[in-house]
């Protein structure tokens, strides 16, 4: 097993570890929801606001872990295993890093929830870029359009320019931090639009190819 695996099943533990350990030190409602302005706006009790987060957490890295193992091309899966690997360390990461913060701001320490959180989705989608950009042919993981699954060429133009889409959109979510009421928009918009840009893309890149191109079975 990859070393980002085994450091993503250590975060998931941690993550139920942590929740048993604040659990006799949270109120019984406690915060679990923020406006786009940093605002606190939801609550939940405290079972579900503690062990919700760790539940979804192992939820996804199961699906992380066997859906590529029974994906039909799973040798090209194999191609990028270090970058997806990676890719699932830093995602159980993120998570823990969310959950984390949500227990800070119920154990009474606040703080500018924005200014936290818009740093975190930056790198998320920064390290997607990256990792789209070594991606090959599968049907699991990755921009999966018709048109991308039907060549391999057309596969990798998409994923090589959305790739850069998207470490971009990272790059200017970070501009949010300096327009706090709209930093929601920040990260919302440039993502929107290089997954719209990339999948209107893959479908006229694949236009263009020669027509026996198109035949060819893959």
């Amino acid at each position: 097993m990859r070393a980002g695996k085994i450091i993503a099943i250590l975060i998931v533990l941690a993550s139920f570890a942590t929740a048993f350990y604040f659990y006799p030190s949270m109120p019984d409602m406690v915060v679990s929801h923020w406006d786009a302005q940093g605002i606190a706006n939801g609550y939940m009790s405290k079972f579900w606001g503690l062990f919700l987060m760790p539940i979804v957490a192992l939820a996804a890295l199961i699906l992380m872990l066997v859906i590529p193992r029974i994906d039909p091309k799973r040798d090209n899966i194999e191609k990028f295993g270090s970058y997806f690997s990676g890719f699932i360390a830093l995602f159980m990461l993120f998570f823990y890093y969310i959950y984390t913060l949500t227990l800070m701001w119920n154990l009474g320490k606040k703080f500018d929830m924005i200014a936290f959180i818009v740093p975190a989705f930056a790198v998320l989608f920064f390290y997607i870029g990256i990792m789209l950009r070594h991606a090959k042919m599968n049907w699991s993981i990755g921009i999966r359009t018709p048109w991308t699954l039907s060549s391999e060429k057309v596969w990798d133009n998409t994923h090589q320019l959305g790739g850069k889409l998207f470490m971009a959109a990272a790059i200017i979510s970070l501009v949010g931090l300096f327009f706090r009421k709209h930093a929601i928009w920040f990260m919302l918009l440039p993502i929107i639009a290089a997954a719209i840009y990339s999948l209107a893309f893959s479908y006229f890149d694949y236009k263009k190819l020669p027509a026996e191109d198109k035949k060819k079975k893959q």
